[in-house]
C-alpha cells in the first residue's frame, strides 16, 4: 500500500519540477533503450506549451517513444506475467496500478482535450495537434503502470525518475521536450477535477481546465455561481450546466426560494419535485432525523431519488434498496 500511495502522490504532485532529476531520468531512459542521449533538453511551462515547442523544433529527428516507453513497458509486462502467472499478475495489478488507473487516465484525457481545444480552434487543425500528443510520454500521469513495476527491475528506472520529478515529455532522436507539473490541482473524493472558485487544474503559463465534479465548464460559468438565483437557474438552457447550478445552489435552498409545493407527504417525510425543461425531473425526499442533535434540534436531510418516485415512503425505501411495500423500519435513526 505504501508503494501505491507514493505513486498516487506522484500523479497528484504540483509545483515546480526538479529539472536536474528529470533530465537525468530522460538520459537514463535513452541509454536503457540503447539510444544516444538527446543533444538538447527543452523545458515548457505546460503540455500546451510543450506541443507548441515540439511543432517548432528543427532537426529533432523522429520520435523515439516506441523505444523509450512503449517497448520497455510491453516487455517488462510480459516478463512479470510469465514470472507470476495469470493469477499472480492480476493480483499484482489489482494491488498497484488498478487503484490509480481510472483517475490518472481520466485526468490525462482531460489534459489532451484541453490542449486540442486551445491549439486547434478549427476542426481541420485538430489532426496535427493530436499527432504531436501521440508522441508524449505522460510522466507523472504514467504513475498507474509504473507503480506495478516499482522495485521489480531497473529497466523502467529512467521513466520512473522523470515521472517523479516532472510532467509530460516528448522524446525525439536529438531532442527531448519536458513539461512542468501543474501549479494547481483540485479534485473531489472520486478523483475527478472539481473546483467551484477557479481552475481545477492550472499550469504556470495560464493553461487551465475548469470543472465541477468532473464535468468541464467554462470559466465564466464558475464566476457566475455565487450570484445564482432560482430565476437564473430556470433560464439556463443547457441541461448539464443547469444541473451544476442546482448542485451548487442546493436543492433544498432552490425548493424553498422558488416557491415549490410538495407533491406528497406521509409518516416518512415529504416528497418534492422540480420540473426542468429538457431534462428529467429532480425529485427529493425531505426527512427529519428522529434522533436529536446534541443541542436538542432535529436535523433535516434531503435525499435525491429517481424521477419516477411517487410517494415519500417509496423514496426513502429506495435509498435502502427496497420498495415501499417492503419498507417498515423497526426503529428510525
Amino acid at each position: 500500500m505504501q508503494n501505491v500511495n507514493s505513486w498516487r502522490s506522484v500523479a497528484a504532485a504540483t509545483g515546480r519540477a526538479d529539472r536536474a532529476a528529470a533530465e537525468a531520468g530522460v538520459r537514463r531512459a535513452y541509454r536503457t533503450a540503447g539510444l544516444a542521449e538527446p543533444d538538447r533538453i527543452i523545458w515548457a511551462a505546460s503540455p500546451r506549451a510543450a506541443v507548441e515547442t515540439v511543432e517548432k523544433l528543427a532537426d529533432a529527428g523522429r520520435s523515439v517513444r516506441e523505444e523509450v516507453r512503449t517497448r520497455p513497458w510491453a516487455e517488462e509486462r510480459r516478463r512479470m506475467y510469465d514470472e507470476l502467472g495469470p493469477a499472480g499478475w492480476s493480483a499484482l495489478w489489482s494491488a498497484t496500478g488498478a487503484q490509480l488507473w481510472e483517475t490518472t487516465g481520466a485526468l490525462a484525457e482531460r489534459i489532451r482535450t484541453g490542449v486540442v481545444a486551445d491549439l486547434a480552434p478549427r476542426p481541420e487543425d485538430e489532426g496535427a495537434v493530436r499527432l504531436v500528443l501521440l508522441d508524449a510520454v505522460l510522466g507523472q500521469h504514467d504513475a498507474a503502470w509504473l507503480a506495478a513495476f516499482d522495485g521489480r527491475g531497473d529497466r523502467l528506472t529512467g521513466l520512473a525518475e522523470v515521472a517523479r520529478n516532472a510532467g509530460w515529455w516528448w522524446p525525439y532522436e536529438h531532442a527531448a521536450v519536458i513539461s512542468e507539473r501543474p501549479d494547481v490541482l483540485h479534485r473531489d473524493e472520486a478523483g475527478r477535477l472539481d473546483h467551484g472558485e477557479g481552475p481545477a487544474l492550472a499550469y504556470g503559463d495560464g493553461f487551465a481546465l475548469h470543472a465541477w465534479r468532473g464535468m468541464p465548464v467554462p470559466a465564466a460559468f464558475l464566476a457566475e455561481l455565487p450570484s445564482l438565483t432560482p430565476e437564473r437557474i430556470r433560464s439556463e438552457e443547457n441541461a448539464e450546466l443547469r444541473r451544476v447550478m442546482l448542485e451548487y445552489y442546493g436543492y433544498d435552498r432552490y425548493l424553498s426560494e422558488s416557491g415549490a409545493e410538495p407533491v406528497h407527504r406521509d409518516e416518512t417525510g415529504i416528497l418534492w419535485r422540480i420540473a426542468l425543461d429538457g431534462d428529467e425531473d429532480v425529485v427529493m425526499v425531505e426527512v427529519v432525523n428522529s434522533t436529536p442533535e446534541p443541542d436538542g434540534t432535529y436535523r433535516t436531510y434531503w435525499l435525491r431519488v429517481p424521477p419516477a418516485t411517487r410517494t415519500a415512503k417509496d423514496g426513502v425505501a429506495w435509498t435502502f434498496g427496497l420498495d415501499g411495500a417492503a419498507y417498515a423500519p423497526v426503529r428510525q435513526t
